[in-house]
């Protein structure tokens, strides 16, 4: 087992690890559901931390976020992502979700609309609902299959403000090729369109795969484009609640600003959040570099043994660490099965469901393998076994 990922404390994960996982679960479940890793958080964030509460103080930070932790971000997307970034165009958030909503709330009217992906991640639609405004859906294929993007620019009319990008996308684990990404951004331009660019997954990809920032391609595309991300994905730090919006204009950052509500301290990035994200962007590069090996890996054998299960077929993610795995022809629906094999196997997956996906996750499930080889291996022959029973 790599170094990064050993140490997985099982009785500390069923205390602390919430939101469908080991701490909400039955005893004896497995959850491979939320996208959230059992392995512990790299040392220097936890040495970090240490270091800041031992000072004593807890107060208020800049609003925009605190000067380190921009500079570092804006560093990190101009060396390591071809971006040249200005750290006063940085905003700290509480997570990449509230990334996603300020974004939405700060280019959306009622009335708008909004082009999203299907399937993809709920936060887009739920965003975009919350400002009175539709989101669109248009459906990417998982793999290398060719997206029709005459088909996406059709979609656009009089009322359409933004295209929302998931990159890699989850839940399919696509990761968008530069030519891609290329149109994609021409036909913003062409009609105006913002593009935000919820980039959360972006450290996250495997072999041959690379990832490419939709703002590097060009300035006309960079202009009109925001990036989301967060630290919960790649250095497991949710419960901090820590992530980040940053704009390439002035106008575009005073948008946000005004639309994160951080001026008026109703809402703000916990420093310690901060903190912790500054270590892991300075400090963490190797750790994470493991951490994508090991998951590689994994993705290997969640994906084989998906294969070999009767009626189930499972495209390998070229990025993210869930698996999407087709199971139309058990003749079940998601939840029908998921709820087979929580009782059954002892295994927790997360269901196709519309109001989590949308319409096109029917007939797939999804399932994290952020964890060890040991646990995975056992969930997978849980799940083998149970399904050759059926």
């Amino acid at each position: 087992m790599s170094t990064a990922v050993s140490g997985i404390d099982l009785a500390k994960l069923r205390k602390r690890a919430y939101n469908l996982r080991w701490a909400t679960l039955p005893e004896g479940v497995i959850p491979l559901t939320a996208a959230d890793p059992d392995y512990p958080s790299p040392q220097p964030i936890a040495d970090a931390l240490a270091r800041y509460a031992q000072d004593r103080y807890w107060s208020y930070g800049p609003p925009a976020g605190i000067t380190s932790f921009r500079e570092s971000l804006a560093n990190f997307y101009t060396t390591k992502r071809n971006i040249v970034t200005n750290p006063a165009f940085v905003i700290a958030t509480d997570t990449a979700a509230f990334g996603i909503y300020i974004t939405c709330k700060a280019f959306l009217n009622a009335g708008d609309e909004a082009i999203i992906f299907d399937p993809v991640d709920f936060l887009f639609q739920y965003s975009i609902a919350q400002h009175g405004a539709t989101a669109v859906r248009y459906a990417i294929p998982p793999g290398s299959d060719n997206i029709n993007f005459d088909g996406l620019e059709r979609l656009i009319t009089a009322k359409t403000k933004m295209i929302c990008l998931c990159n890699p996308l989850n839940p399919t684990g696509k990761v968008f090729t530069k030519a891609e990404l290329t149109i994609l951004g021409e036909i913003a331009c062409k009609h105006n369109l913002m593009i935000l660019s919820d980039e959360i997954w972006s450290d996250i990809i495997f072999q041959p795969h690379t990832f490419t920032g939709i703002a590097s391609i060009n300035d006309a595309i960079k202009n009109r484009t925001v990036i989301v991300t967060g630290f919960s994905k790649s250095y497991g730090l949710a419960g901090l609640r820590i992530g980040a919006v940053t704009a390439f204009n002035e106008q575009t950052y005073q948008l946000l600003m005004q639309a994160s509500l951080h001026t008026a301290t109703i809402h703000g990035a916990n420093t310690a959040g901060q903190v912790a994200a500054t270590a892991a962007l300075d400090h963490c590069q190797e750790w994470l570099a493991e951490v994508v090996s090991h998951l590689q890996k994994m993705s290997t054998l969640c994906v084989d043994a998906l294969n070999n299960i009767p009626n189930v077929t499972c495209i390998a993610p070229e990025g993210c660490y869930v698996a999407f795995a087709n199971i139309k022809a058990t003749g079940m629906s998601s939840s029908q099965l998921a709820e087979i094999l929580q009782h059954k196997a002892k295994v927790a997956v997360v269901p196709g469901k519309e109001e989590w996906f949308g319409p096109g996750a029917e007939g797939y499930i999804r399932l994290s393998f952020a964890t060890s080889e040991e646990i995975l291996g056992e969930a997978m022959h849980r799940i083998q076994t149970t399904m050759s029973m059926l």
